[in-house]
Order: C-alpha cells, then structure tokens, then sequence
C-alpha cells in the first residue's frame, strides 16, 4: 500500500508561482548527485557543478579506465580546494553487465524487420548481421518471443541509437532475433538488456573487486552503488569484501535497484544496504511503463520509514543536449522530491551532456520550490517539531557517527540540519586517527543535511566551555552562509548522556 504524502501544506497563492526564488547558500535540501566524465572533468566545471549545487560526485566505471577516473578526482580535489565546498566520491560498479562488442568501433547500422545474430563468440566481427555478445550463457537464459534491448546509452530512449530486438530461434549459443526499429549503433561497446530474465553472473565481478581494491582504496571512497543488486546476500558480500580493505570497512553501501528481481527482495535489501539507489532507466525496460510510478513511490517510502536515502535517476535526460527540460521533466523532479527522495542522481546529463553546470543548477531550482509544499506534517518529531513552531531558520545537531543528524532529517523538517560532526581518537594500536571525515562526507546525499567538521579537541558529549565553542563555530558558519540571520531562532540538538537535550536559541548579531 502506497503512502499518500504528497499532500500541500497549504494552497498555492498564484503571486508566489511568479516570484522569483531567492539565493540561498543551501540552494536545496534534496542533495544532487552528479556524474563526472568528458564533459565534466575539468577543474572550471566541477568547480561550477560544486557551486551549482552537485553534493556527490560519481565515477562510473562502466566506461573509461581508473588512471581516466583518478585525473578526474585529481581535478575534484583541486576544485573542492577552490569553492570550499565539501563533496563526498561515489564509486558506481559495472556488475553483471551484457554488452555487445564492437571491435573494429564503425558504426552498425540496423534495419527494421531485418534479422540479426547474437553471437558468444566474441572473436568475430560485428556487422548488421551478427553481434558478438560478452555473456555465453545467453542462448540458455532466453526463449523465443522474450524482448532485447541494445544501445550504447542504453536507456535514454532515442530510438535513433538504442534498438529493440524481439528473440525469433535459438540456434546453439546463438540467438537469432527480428530487429523491431531501425538505429545506428555508434562506439565499441553497448549495452544490453534483456527483460525479467536471470542473468547467471555475479553482482560484485571480480573487475569490481579489483577496481575496488586499488582506486576505491587509493581515494578512500566514501558510497559504493552496487550495481543490479538483486537479493540481499549481494549487499553481504559486498560489505563483507569492504571490511577486508582497511578504511573502506566504513564505506556505505548502496543498493542500485534495476530490475523485476531486486525488487521482489527489495525489503530484504533496504534492511542491509545503507541506501537505495533507483535505476529508473533500467526499470523502465523490465516494468511496464505504467507500473514504474507505483514502485518508486512505494520502494521512496519505505526507505523514508526506514530512515535510509532513497536516490532517483533518470530525470532530465533531454538536458543532455538542452539548456531546459521538458515539461513532463521538470514535473517529474518535482514528483520525486515530493515523493520524499534524498538525492537525484544525474547520469548521462552531466557525464557527457552540453550543460553540466546548468542541468545541475536547474535541478536543483526544481527541487527547492517542490520542497516550499512538501507536507512536514506527517514527519516531524520532537526537534522537528520545536524547530516548526519557533520558525527557526536552522536545526544544529551535534554527532560524531552521523546518526543523530540522519534520524532528524529522516522527518523531513523544512529548515535545513547543520549536521557538526566531532571526529573521535582511535587506535588499530599502531597509530592513532581521527573519525569525522568519512560521517562528515556521508551526510551529503541526505537530503537536508549540511556537514561540517568540528575541532577534534572537542568532546561530543562534552557539556563543558568547549562545547560552547564548537556552537559558536557552527552558529558563526550559518552566519556566514547566510542561512542564519541577526534574531532568527536557532534549535539545537545535543546529545548529553544517555538523554538527547533540545535548546532553542536566538544569536544577535
């Protein structure tokens, strides 16, 4: 049963559609995600995309080599340096993924109603006749009427590059199938899909593994998405294979939702993940087109109870090659942000679109207005509800895991949570480290959150002078942001013992 959440707070006041949005340092609660790749790789314009509102940055390796990725981060870093603004890496895996290969990189040129082969060989040459396939297995897993999808980007639906293929004969290891539109197919590797079928493959490849092991190691990644996640055992062995890379052992886990299988376990992979991550393109192949809404506003909900980030893709795929979204797009962001989502993860639209820095900024404009009607009601708790009826411009939360900040924004308040987190000293009883930066970083695809990182002198629970100085440099960062004007009450949520102690402040000037 789906929850209705989507309710206004209030009705809408024609005069406020027409007034322009103000600047705010945090443009929106709902966090972006964005793809880095050939047209967002240099330090110019990750440093726009971080001032345009981009809170995580994802290396997909799916395409480009790890010495491609690590130039990349190289730039993110330096980009970070430039804007002061923090932003947390995420390492997108290849998973079980089929491609066909295209060696000689000529274009394909496929023709309606013609017949083509699909191949395990992968020796020969791919033509419009035969497609070498990288799976062996496929004959095995396919039967005739069942529905292929190929395309180098895959689910942008451009009937121009991505073409549907309906299985006529199975021959051996071969397929034979009827080509349903015609499409060219440029590059040396597309993607295929086939519909509610088995693939007998690993979710984390050993590919993965190794990625994982050198550059996510190398740049101490702060998300893994685990691509095609289908039952809950592959989060287990994910996080387990983490736990055996030293520092990697705190990197989250999230679950990337793409077909019929992963969510027939979805509540099985919610419980172990550390959030969900909604491949809507790649659902949108194994669902029924009208089915895919009734999913996401279920599979949203159920990690908005579970207190875990709920992330959607596929919003605004004409901004690839446009400087606005369609209609129907801009709604659709709105939809989400309105169904409770944390983030919007942007794929093709900035890793290899026209408009990165703008996709990003419109995004999140979008996003903002849908939060002025989202209905907090139905999520506020006590700090929330404190922070509500003072009008307060800003939640402050004090946290050394992140949790506390993570459950108050779990409940949705319209303000945004400067999340301060304490580092703690530990020691492997070798050397000792502080913890801060990985929670710190973690915070950014929460919706609402806004992280910053104490002095490490300064005891979380501490109710001494210190922890005064620790709320005067997160008072005195809202300030600067602008987020916290002379007389705007402030709540504060600290933890003292066992008890968590709400304070309501008013800062002059």
């Amino acid at each position: 049963m789906v929850s209705n959440h989507l309710l206004l707070e209030e009705p809408i006041r024609m005069s406020s559609i027409l007034e322009p949005s103000k600047p705010n340092f945090f443009p929106a609660l709902t966090k972006i995600v964005g793809t880095l790749g050939p047209k967002s790789r240099s330090v110019e314009t990750i440093s726009g995309c971080l001032e345009a509102g981009m809170s995580v940055a994802r290396f997909d390796f799916s395409w480009g080599d790890a010495e491609f990725h690590q130039e990349t981060l190289e730039n993110l870093k330096v980009a970070i340096k430039k804007t002061k603004k923090l932003c947390a890496v995420m390492l997108d895996t290849v998973g079980p993924e089929l491609q066909v290969v295209n060696k000689s990189e000529h274009p394909i040129s496929l023709k309606e109603d013609s017949l083509v082969i699909l191949t395990p060989d992968q020796d020969k040459e791919a033509t419009a006749d035969l497609l070498p396939v990288n799976y062996s297995g496929l004959s095995k897993a396919v039967k005739t009427g069942d529905t292929i999808f190929i395309g180098q980007y895959l689910f942008t639906g451009n009937e121009k590059t991505s073409v549907w293929l309906e299985v006529t004969e199975v021959k051996g290891e071969d397929v034979v199938c009827l080509i349903k539109n015609s499409a060219t197919l440029g590059g040396p590797l597309y993607t295929l899909h086939v519909s509610q079928i088995r693939i007998e493959l690993p979710t984390l490849t050993d590919e993965d593994k190794e990625v994982i092991s050198t550059w996510g190691v190398r740049n101490n990644i702060d998300f893994l998405s685990l691509s095609c996640t289908r039952h809950a055992e592959d989060i287990r062995h994910a996080r387990e294979f983490l736990s055996t890379l030293g520092d990697l052992n705190q990197t989250q886990i999230f679950a990337k939702i793409e077909n019929v299988e992963g969510l027939a376990n979805f509540d099985e992979i919610l419980q172990e993940a550390d959030g969900i991550i909604l491949s809507r393109g790649n659902l949108g192949i194994d669902l029924p087109p009208e089915k895919v809404f009734l999913y996401q506003k279920e599979a949203v909900h159920k990690c908005n109870m579970a207190g875990k980030p709920a992330v959607i893709t596929r919003v605004v795929d004409s901004m690839t090659d446009n400087l606005r979204p369609t209609r129907a797009e801009a709604t659709d962001v709105a939809n989400a942000v309105l169904d409770g989502s944390d983030a919007i993860l942007l794929g093709a639209e900035t890793l290899r679109g026209l408009y990165p820095v703008e996709t990003i900024s419109i995004v999140g404009k979008i996003c903002a207005e849908a939060e002025k009607v989202y209905n907090q009601d139905l999520y506020f708790k006590r700090t929330v509800r404190a922070a509500i009826k003072v009008k307060a411009s800003v939640i402050i939360c004090f946290t050394s895991s992140g949790r506390a900040a993570r459950l108050i924004a779990k409940y949705r308040p319209t303000m945004p949570v400067i999340s301060v987190v304490i580092p703690r000293l530990k020691t492997n009883q070798l050397r000792w480290t502080f913890t801060g930066a990985f929670e710190a970083r973690q915070s950014l695809i929460v919706r609402g959150l806004f992280p910053i990182l104490a002095d490490p002198r300064h005891a979380a629970e501490s109710t001494n002078a210190t922890n005064e100085s620790v709320l005067k440099m997160a008072l005195d960062h809202g300030k600067a942001s602008g987020v916290i004007k002379p007389h705007d009450r402030v709540v504060v949520c600290q933890k003292v013992g066992d008890a968590s102690v709400v304070k309501i402040l008013e800062p002059e000037e």
